[in-house]
């Protein structure tokens, strides 16, 4: 029993070298960290471009993606376009928050050298029986599904037709800036010539 003890001992033990060679590492990520903070900052002008190229391409995939009409396909780029700049504002600081830790975090795993193949390949996960849906279920189911499908087509006509009349009342006002102080007449010649 006293062996089976001192291996134990030896194995849990981490020599004097290791911690130092730990404490190193740690010290030296802290380092890397630290500098990936200082070239955000002063690359910041690169990376905002950097976050520009990266919004044009992921705004107009994920709105062909999500949106099959082409109406609202072609309204909600458009209004993609002009929420650019607070999008912009918002990855900057998520950025700068965020992004050299997890580069740190990146870059500590390269240097690492572990083989990914040694990795497990399968995972045991307990999962519990399927118990199908009855007949009166799915038969709710689908029209719960059909309802809320045709209230977000009813939301989104009614979303185009309130950002329709934004823009056209906006581009109004900003051909005549002294437009709220006139008559209705006056406006309603306007909008007729």
């Amino acid at each position: 029993m006293t062996i089976v003890t001192r291996n134990r001992l030896h194995q849990s033990v981490i020599a004097p070298e290791s911690l130092a060679q730990e404490r190193l590492a740690a010290e030296r990520m802290q380092d890397v960290k630290l500098l990936l903070q200082n070239l955000a900052h002063s690359e910041e002008a690169t990376i905002k471009l950097i976050i520009d190229c990266l919004y044009d391409i992921g705004s107009v995939n994920l709105i062909n993606q999500k949106l099959r009409s082409r109406i609202l396909n072609r309204t909600v780029k458009s209004i993609a376009r002009m929420s650019k700049p607070v999008f912009r504002i918002f990855a900057w600081h998520w950025f700068q928050k965020n992004c050299p830790q997890l580069i740190a975090d990146w870059l500590k795993i390269k240097v690492a050298f572990e083989d990914p193949t040694e990795l497990p390949q399968e995972i045991a996960v307990a999962a519990s029986e399927i118990k199908p849906y009855s007949q009166l279920q799915v038969d709710n189911m689908s029209r719960e599904i059909k309802t809320l499908r045709q209230q977000v087509r009813w939301l989104a006509g009614v979303s185009v037709a309130a950002l329709s009349a934004l823009g056209v009342t906006v581009t109004i006002l900003n051909r005549t800036p002294e437009a709220p102080l006139q008559s209705t007449q006056q406006v309603q010649s306007i909008l007729h010539h």
